[in-house]
Protein backbone atom coordinates (compact mmCIF):
# COMPACT_ATOMS: atom_id res chain seq x y z
CA UNK A 1 0.00 0.00 0.00
CA UNK A 2 1.59 3.95 -1.07
CA UNK A 3 1.27 6.35 1.34
CA UNK A 4 -2.08 7.88 -0.15
CA UNK A 5 -3.72 4.46 0.30
CA UNK A 6 -2.75 4.19 3.84
CA UNK A 7 -4.30 7.92 4.66
CA UNK A 8 -7.33 7.36 2.61
CA UNK A 9 -7.58 3.49 5.12
CA UNK A 10 -6.34 4.99 8.47
CA UNK A 11 -9.04 8.06 7.88
CA UNK A 12 -11.70 5.28 6.85
CA UNK A 13 -11.45 3.42 9.67
CA UNK A 14 -10.74 6.41 11.99
CA UNK A 15 -14.41 7.59 11.01
CA UNK A 16 -15.99 4.49 11.35
CA UNK A 17 -14.67 3.97 14.57
CA UNK A 18 -15.46 7.19 15.86
CA UNK A 19 -18.90 7.23 14.82
CA UNK A 20 -19.43 4.25 16.25
CA UNK A 21 -18.34 5.32 19.63
CA UNK A 22 -19.95 8.74 18.95
CA UNK A 23 -23.35 7.10 18.66
CA UNK A 24 -22.70 4.67 21.69
CA UNK A 25 -22.11 7.17 23.95
CA UNK A 26 -24.48 9.71 22.56
CA UNK A 27 -27.23 6.85 23.71
CA UNK A 28 -25.39 5.84 26.99
CA UNK A 29 -25.54 9.49 27.95
CA UNK A 30 -29.40 10.65 27.32
CA UNK A 31 -32.68 10.23 28.38
CA UNK A 32 -32.33 6.11 26.05
CA UNK A 33 -29.52 5.00 28.27
CA UNK A 34 -31.25 2.21 28.43
CA UNK A 35 -30.86 1.53 24.81
CA UNK A 36 -28.22 -0.20 22.93
CA UNK A 37 -27.08 0.82 19.55
CA UNK A 38 -28.63 -2.53 17.95
CA UNK A 39 -31.95 -2.11 20.08
CA UNK A 40 -31.89 1.92 18.26
CA UNK A 41 -31.48 0.38 15.07
CA UNK A 42 -33.77 -2.19 15.92
CA UNK A 43 -36.56 0.86 16.47
CA UNK A 44 -35.66 2.25 13.17
CA UNK A 45 -36.36 -0.73 11.37
CA UNK A 46 -39.86 -0.71 12.98
CA UNK A 47 -40.31 2.60 11.81
CA UNK A 48 -42.26 5.46 13.43
CA UNK A 49 -45.68 5.38 11.91
CA UNK A 50 -47.55 1.72 10.81
CA UNK A 51 -47.02 -1.63 12.84
CA UNK A 52 -45.35 -3.97 11.25
CA UNK A 53 -44.61 -7.91 11.04
CA UNK A 54 -42.11 -9.39 12.73
CA UNK A 55 -41.43 -10.81 9.48
CA UNK A 56 -40.93 -7.80 7.58
CA UNK A 57 -38.83 -6.08 9.97
CA UNK A 58 -36.20 -8.70 10.32
CA UNK A 59 -36.06 -8.98 6.61
CA UNK A 60 -35.48 -4.64 7.07
CA UNK A 61 -32.76 -5.41 9.15
CA UNK A 62 -31.32 -8.31 7.41
CA UNK A 63 -31.90 -10.38 10.40
CA UNK A 64 -33.71 -14.04 11.05
CA UNK A 65 -37.08 -13.31 13.15
CA UNK A 66 -36.07 -15.72 16.17
CA UNK A 67 -33.17 -12.98 16.25
CA UNK A 68 -35.22 -10.33 16.36
CA UNK A 69 -37.63 -11.73 18.81
CA UNK A 70 -35.15 -11.68 21.09
CA UNK A 71 -34.19 -7.98 20.52
CA UNK A 72 -38.63 -7.35 20.50
CA UNK A 73 -38.85 -9.18 24.06
CA UNK A 74 -36.65 -6.91 25.31
CA UNK A 75 -38.02 -3.89 23.96
CA UNK A 76 -41.24 -4.71 25.19
CA UNK A 77 -39.82 -4.63 28.54
CA UNK A 78 -38.11 -2.02 28.65
CA UNK A 79 -41.63 0.13 27.61
CA UNK A 80 -40.16 0.97 23.53
CA UNK A 81 -42.31 -1.58 21.84
CA UNK A 82 -45.35 -3.12 21.60
CA UNK A 83 -46.87 -5.85 20.15
CA UNK A 84 -50.16 -7.54 18.99
CA UNK A 85 -51.91 -9.94 17.23
CA UNK A 86 -53.06 -9.67 13.87
CA UNK A 87 -57.00 -8.93 13.97
CA UNK A 88 -57.16 -10.41 10.60
CA UNK A 89 -54.66 -13.40 11.12
CA UNK A 90 -53.86 -14.35 14.62
CA UNK A 91 -51.07 -16.37 13.68
CA UNK A 92 -49.23 -12.81 12.58
CA UNK A 93 -47.57 -10.53 15.09
CA UNK A 94 -47.71 -6.85 14.57
CA UNK A 95 -45.08 -4.89 16.45
CA UNK A 96 -44.96 -0.89 16.59
CA UNK A 97 -43.18 1.38 18.84
CA UNK A 98 -44.49 2.85 21.75
CA UNK A 99 -44.42 7.22 22.37
CA UNK A 100 -41.25 6.62 24.10
CA UNK A 101 -39.90 4.05 21.42
CA UNK A 102 -40.83 7.16 18.80
CA UNK A 103 -39.26 9.81 20.87
CA UNK A 104 -35.83 7.25 21.10
CA UNK A 105 -36.39 6.80 16.95
CA UNK A 106 -36.38 10.95 16.86
CA UNK A 107 -33.86 11.66 19.16
CA UNK A 108 -31.60 9.53 17.44
CA UNK A 109 -32.57 10.44 13.84
CA UNK A 110 -31.62 13.82 15.46
CA UNK A 111 -28.11 13.30 16.05
CA UNK A 112 -27.82 11.14 12.32
CA UNK A 113 -29.29 14.90 10.91
CA UNK A 114 -26.49 17.10 13.39
CA UNK A 115 -23.77 14.83 12.07
CA UNK A 116 -24.84 15.42 7.85
CA UNK A 117 -25.23 19.02 8.40
CA UNK A 118 -22.51 19.30 10.67
CA UNK A 119 -20.12 17.51 7.75
CA UNK A 120 -22.33 19.19 4.32
CA UNK A 121 -22.75 22.90 5.91
CA UNK A 122 -18.83 24.04 4.78
CA UNK A 123 -19.01 22.64 1.38
CA UNK A 124 -20.53 24.22 -1.38
CA UNK A 125 -22.44 22.18 -4.03
CA UNK A 126 -20.00 20.99 -6.41
CA UNK A 127 -17.92 19.83 -3.29
CA UNK A 128 -21.22 18.56 -1.70
CA UNK A 129 -21.90 16.24 -5.06
CA UNK A 130 -18.80 15.08 -5.26
CA UNK A 131 -19.15 13.87 -1.65
CA UNK A 132 -22.02 11.87 -2.40
CA UNK A 133 -20.92 10.33 -5.53
CA UNK A 134 -17.89 9.28 -3.38
CA UNK A 135 -19.95 8.02 -0.80
CA UNK A 136 -21.93 5.91 -3.15
CA UNK A 137 -19.34 4.50 -4.45
CA UNK A 138 -17.37 3.11 -1.15
CA UNK A 139 -20.80 2.02 -0.34
CA UNK A 140 -21.33 0.21 -4.04
CA UNK A 141 -17.84 -1.37 -3.47
CA UNK A 142 -18.28 -2.24 0.31
CA UNK A 143 -21.69 -3.68 -0.52
CA UNK A 144 -20.39 -5.99 -3.27
CA UNK A 145 -17.90 -7.03 -0.92
CA UNK A 146 -20.39 -7.56 1.57
CA UNK A 147 -22.72 -9.45 -0.63
CA UNK A 148 -19.50 -11.93 -1.69
CA UNK A 149 -18.67 -12.63 1.95
CA UNK A 150 -22.40 -13.23 2.80
CA UNK A 151 -22.59 -15.71 -0.47
CA UNK A 152 -19.51 -17.62 0.65
CA UNK A 153 -20.65 -17.90 4.04
CA UNK A 154 -24.17 -19.52 2.89
CA UNK A 155 -22.32 -21.93 0.26
CA UNK A 156 -19.95 -23.33 3.11
CA UNK A 157 -22.62 -23.51 5.53
CA UNK A 158 -25.45 -25.15 3.41
CA UNK A 159 -27.51 -22.33 5.02
CA UNK A 160 -29.09 -19.36 3.87
CA UNK A 161 -27.51 -16.06 5.55
CA UNK A 162 -30.00 -12.77 5.34
CA UNK A 163 -28.34 -10.11 4.03
CA UNK A 164 -29.84 -6.39 4.67
CA UNK A 165 -30.22 -5.25 0.83
CA UNK A 166 -32.03 -2.23 1.75
CA UNK A 167 -30.36 0.75 2.04
CA UNK A 168 -32.10 4.43 3.29
CA UNK A 169 -31.10 7.45 3.68
CA UNK A 170 -33.06 9.73 6.30
CA UNK A 171 -34.02 13.13 5.96
CA UNK A 172 -36.73 13.95 8.92
CA UNK A 173 -38.82 11.29 9.00
CA UNK A 174 -38.80 10.59 5.66
CA UNK A 175 -37.07 7.70 4.41
CA UNK A 176 -36.13 6.98 0.77
CA UNK A 177 -34.71 4.14 -0.72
Amino acid sequence: MNDYEKKVNRLMLEIFDHILVTEEKALSRGNFSDLSVAEMHTLEGIGLYESRTMSETAATLGITTGTLTVAIDRLVRKGYVERQRDLRDRRVVRIRLTKKGKLAFRMHNKFHTLLVERLTEPLNDPEKAILLNTLQSIAQFVGEQYKRYVEEASARTGHTVKQNTTHKIRTGDTEHA
